[in-house]
């Protein structure tokens, strides 16, 4: 299976089943415990989320964590599918927080969580501030954090949300504008649509908020870029380009990307 940029995973086939081991052997030091808990709340809720068998430490002292075997990323998309995928993201901004029981889950710095090392760009440190400022982030539902195709399974026509290292109380609209703008510059402008339409027909959020919260993901994907922590192809840098033109809290020229 696929390394991650934190993790090591690999599937464990026997006669019936077939199983997800992923082993934290690299700089990453995550709160295995806190990810079985909170997978299997989700698990036990029906919101897409794979069935956590176990968690613990192995030999070399690396934090492990096994999981139910739920199929492998998505690759293709159309209309069908991104609807389908809009609709498990609504489900999970619509769990209420009583629903996750006596887990806690954290609430982080939005600026220091999703903006690391920005103070070290002042032209996007700049930008992000303004925007920040400008709206209340509410950090009061789920989150995933970073919904995207690769964290997305397909297996028999379903589909299964993984990587829930970054589930926190947060504000959907920025879980939701990150979503929409990597779909708009990994998949197509038109598909992107499609999702936020979907979404959207269930969770209504003003034009301004929208724009806002997708300029704050667009920041937030260039400071990547900067770091080296996001894919590029070759139409990569012109699908950015043509989002930051669009955003009116955006002004294109004044960032390297």
């Amino acid at each position: 299976m696929d390394h991650g940029f934190e993790a090591e995973v690999m599937k464990i086939c026997s006669n019936k089943d077939s199983f997800v081991l992923k082993v934290w052997n690299k700089n990453s030091k995550p709160d295995i415990g806190f990810q079985y808990r909170l997978l299997k709340v989700l698990f036990e809720r029906g919101l897409s989320a794979p069935k956590p068998l176990g968690w613990g430490i192995n030999p070399n002292g690396d934090k492990v964590l096994l999981t139910t075997f739920d199929g492998t990323p998505v690759l293709k998309v159309n209309e069908k599918k991104m609807t389908e995928i809009a609709t498990i993201l609504s489900r999970i901004h619509h769990m209420h927080v009583k629903e996750i029981g006596k887990i806690q889950l954290p609430r982080y710095d939005f600026v220091d969580y999703f903006f690391p090392g920005v103070r070290e760009n002042p032209d996007i440190f700049h930008a992000l501030n303004a925007l920040v400022q400008t709206t209340q982030i509410k950090q009061e539902h789920v989150i995933h954090g970073d919904f995207h195709l690769q964290n997305i399974l397909e297996k028999d026509g379903g589909y299964t949300v993984i990587d829930w290292k970054n589930g926190q109380l947060g504000d959907p609209r920025y879980d939701f504008a990150w979503s929409l703008t990597l779909k708009k510059i990994y998949v197509s402008e038109r598909l992107a649509n499609v999702f936020r339409s979907a979404y959207l027909l269930d969770h209504a959020i003003q034009l301004r908020d929208l724009e806002l919260f997708e300029a704050l993901a667009c920041l937030r994907w260039i400071l990547l870029n900067r770091i080296g922590g996001v894919p590029k192809g070759h139409v990569t840098r012109d699908r950015v380009k043509v989002i930051l033109s669009k955003n009116p809290f955006l002004n294109e020229p004044e960032f390297t990307i």
